[in-house]
């Protein structure tokens, strides 16, 4: 399945800077303290192209607690340095971001097929400015093979994600998302999809490498 990935990956390489297809490689970490705490950690390295065209880097990291088998809630902080373009140059800007926020995630069964629904709400420091942002999260796992013994690594994965301010303008921007995924054992799966996020007046495509990891 990496070999894969990498085939899939090559065509992106020879794209030219201004391509309006991007590319974000996500690390999503879990680690389970006990039954009840984990911590959450994540990276995400996003480009305007395929690699090498620095968007935006976030670093996210929390602390949860199971309510019960379904039911999470978590308290975290992220750190996001964003690389903008200056108008229609060749220059860029830095903008600083810290972040804290609290989400809340259930899980639920329809047949084989998973849901997740999660409804995070974050406090935004951006440069001098505040911000603040409600979103939520559906995803969708539909597993492709069915063996005995349970063990259904190849996937579809898929999810809607809408962002929306406390302040005019209302609607920040929405996320839909599809991709395959595998899991290669209880500790690692990955996922290789295509993004597509649209803002009021514009939007990107992006292709997603994702690798979840539990330790």
């Amino acid at each position: 399945m990496a070999a894969l990935i990498l085939v899939l990956m090559l065509p992106l390489f020879s794209q030219a800077q201004e391509s309006d297809l991007g590319n974000w490689l996500v690390y999503i970490g879990n680690k389970k303290l006990n039954s009840k705490w984990n911590i959450h950690n994540e990276v995400q390295y996003r480009n305007y192209n395929a690699v090498g065209d620095l968007e935006q880097l976030l670093l996210r990291t929390g602390l949860g607690y199971n309510i019960d088998e379904k039911n999470n809630v978590l308290l975290g902080y992220g750190y996001i340095l964003s690389k903008n373009y200056i108008g229609d140059t060749d220059e860029k800007v830095s903008v600083n971001e810290h972040r804290i926020f609290q989400q809340f995630t259930t899980k639920q069964s329809i047949g084989k097929v998973g849901l997740s629904h999660r409804y995070r709400f974050e406090q935004r420091f951006v440069e001098d400015d505040f911000k603040m942002r409600f979103r939520y999260f559906l995803g969708v796992k539909i597993p492709l093979q069915y063996k005995e013994d349970g063990n259904n690594p190849l996937y579809l994965s898929a999810y809607n994600e809408i962002f929306l301010n406390t302040e005019s303008s209302v609607f920040d921007r929405n996320r839909v998302y599809g991709g395959l995924g595998y899991t290669f054992s209880k500790q690692l799966r990955m996922e290789l999809g295509y993004m597509n996020q649209f803002f009021e007046t514009s939007g990107r495509d992006q292709i997603n490498v994702i690798a979840f990891v539990n330790f």
